[in-house]
């Protein structure tokens, strides 16, 4: 504050002091002789003083503040040079920055609204801008320039004059001129072109105060066109119009900045709309919700890149497919150069910095809470896939060994069986070891067979989970009340499996399986006492299932819950 009131009231003596300037000699100065022009001075002067004032109130609009007020002062100080001043230093000023002004607007449109030049054409603009009409045209020009030699006793001393050179003073007043025109011109092609190719939004956000400097920097441009037969900048009737066409530009690009800056305000109220509606319902997704209304972009989504494997999520921790489709744009939302989040947009709807700028600073704290979130929601899935793979691995080798038991040492076991048979038949006589032998292999053979079977019953993985548990019940009193036909993953059948054939073990035992609201549950009513599912428990919690236990009057029903995949598909065939 103390700063911007200290550029203010150098503006405001600044005025004064031109006014009283002007008024010595009348016919020196354009505000007296052009009409209106007096107005025209001050209304332009202080209102971009007043916009200055106002758009350094925000953080990045504080560099685009100081150039609207360097632009005030540049508005200023031609009247300056007029031999009524009292002020050599006035009058030296006058002489030195009698051409600034459309070099200072130049800047600003250049670098509006965040006041730093983003492109070397804009660098190499600006600086030609300054050299052409501060350094050629003001001191250049004032070096050779003594007004006393001229007739003008009573002009104050010029501190510039190294010299007394009219032909050289007038060759580099007329060089000022040339390359003033061409310096526009070019100036005004740049500024049109980018406010051409420029997105949608980059337009909304610099278009019209672009459009007030195009029209300042022509009437200007025109003027100096005017000029090129004279070798000097004009100071008849038709300067004065176009002087005071400049003026009525400035005045708009100063109502333009500050229709900016409301603008801006109005976004950061939005903003802060969005914060309290995330506190009023802090959910995932929220803040998502709240972003796509505020910017009406119903298709956005925000991605956060997790791990090393760069991998994008959403709030909830699911994975988002990257890159993003083709007609969708992204913006990096940042603070402090540290990396929040991704906005996956439509084109065009944040390519103001500023608007980038102002949305991070209202919901960067929601935005960090949310990544949080979506990392943990992320790690816990990675945890639980971890131990599903376990799961299946495990599953998988008990597979093979049934595999290897079955195809190796029971097939081996099975041609010592009939081997001895064969031999049994031709002995003629009867022998008592070979029938001891003979019923000793086949119950190495049926236990063999019962081991196999409990390390992982091939019907289970050839024909599903009904049959493999109709075949289980032919060995033990088991009543399969209900019984899908549908084919699930693997590891939920396997998991639905091992506690039906864990708690029927020598029980009378019941078994009903449904599916419901995306969940196979298996209900299982044992009579007697309840088995041991310690080991089981580890399994059901690792699938995201759950396992609940109700005793009552004897008997024990468990039923276990577990989640299905892929939505929209009541049955998943095994793989």
């Amino acid at each position: 504050m103390p700063i911007r009131l200290l550029l203010l009231g150098v503006g405001a003596a600044l005025s004064l002091l031109t006014v009283l300037i002007a008024r010595a000699e009348r016919g020196f100065s354009m505000a007296f002789t052009t009409p209106h022009g007096l107005i025209a001075l001050l209304g332009a002067g202080w209102t971009l003083l007043i916009v200055a004032f106002a758009l350094g109130s925000r953080p990045s609009g504080r560099r685009a503040g100081i150039l609207l007020f360097i632009a005030a002062y540049a508005w200023f100080l031609p009247e300056w040079d007029n031999p009524g001043t009292t002020s050599s230093v006035a009058f030296s000023l006058g002489l030195a920055f009698n051409a600034a002004c459309p070099a200072v607007v130049g800047h600003l449109a250049l670098a509006y609204p965040g006041g730093r030049l983003g492109s070397w054409p804009a660098r190499v603009l600006v600086v030609g801008g300054y050299a052409i009409t501060v350094g050629v045209q003001g001191v250049g020009a004032a070096a050779y320039f003594r007004p006393q030699a001229h007739g003008c006793p009573q002009c104050p001393r010029n501190w510039w004059a190294l010299a007394d050179a009219p032909a050289s003073a007038q060759s580099i007043a007329s060089l000022g001129v040339q390359a003033g025109t061409v310096w526009l011109s070019t100036l005004i092609a740049f500024l049109a072109w980018r406010l051409l190719t420029s997105s949608p939004a980059a337009r909304r956000s610099t278009g019209l105060p672009t459009l007030c400097t195009l029209g300042y920097v022509t009437a200007a441009a025109v003027s100096y066109v005017r000029s090129l037969d004279r070798g000097f900048l004009g100071f008849d009737a038709r300067d004065g119009q176009l002087w005071l066409m400049q003026a009525g530009a400035l005045s708009l690009l100063a109502a333009a900045a500050l229709a900016d800056l409301f603008r801006i305000r109005l976004r950061r109220r939005e903003l802060t709309r969005v914060v309290i509606d995330i506190g009023a319902a802090a959910t995932p997704g929220r803040l998502r919700d709240a972003i796509a209304e505020r910017l009406d972009d119903p298709d956005l989504q925000i991605a956060y890149p997790v791990g090393v494997d760069h991998r994008h999520i959403d709030a909830s921790g699911s994975p988002i497919a990257w890159p993003p489709q083709p007609g969708r744009a992204t913006t990096t939302l940042r603070l402090s150069d540290a990396p929040l989040a991704i906005l996956i947009h439509r084109p065009g709807l944040l390519d103001d910095p500023v608007a980038v700028d102002e949305l991070v600073s209202g919901i960067h704290m929601a935005l960090e809470h949310e990544r949080l979130h979506a990392e943990s929601q992320a790690q816990l899935a990675d945890l639980r896939a971890s131990g599903a793979r376990i799961i299946t691995a495990g599953d998988e080798e008990r597979r093979r060994l049934e595999r290897d038991l079955h195809d190796g040492a029971q097939q081996r076991l099975v041609g010592l069986a009939l081997g001895l048979r064969l031999l049994r038949i031709r002995t003629t006589t009867p022998a008592p070891h070979l029938d001891h032998a003979e019923a000793e292999l086949e119950q190495a053979i049926s236990d063999l067979r019962g081991v196999a079977r409990g390390l992982y019953p091939v019907l289970l993985k050839e024909a599903g989970l009904a049959v493999a548990l109709e075949a289980l019940g032919h060995t033990r009193d088991l009543r399969i009340q209900d019984a899908p036909s549908a084919r699930y993953p693997d590891v939920l059948e396997s998991t639905v499996y091992l506690m039906v054939a864990r708690m029927s073990e020598n029980r009378t035992t019941t078994v009903g399986i449904d599916e419901r609201n995306r969940q196979l549950i298996t209900s299982v009513t044992v009579i007697g006492e309840m088995p041991s599912l310690a080991d089981l428990t580890d399994r059901i919690t690792t699938l995201e299932g759950a396992l609940t236990t109700h005793t009552e009057h004897g008997s024990t029903q468990a039923t276990l819950q577990l989640p299905l995949p892929c939505p929209g598909h009541s049955a998943v065939a095994n793989s």
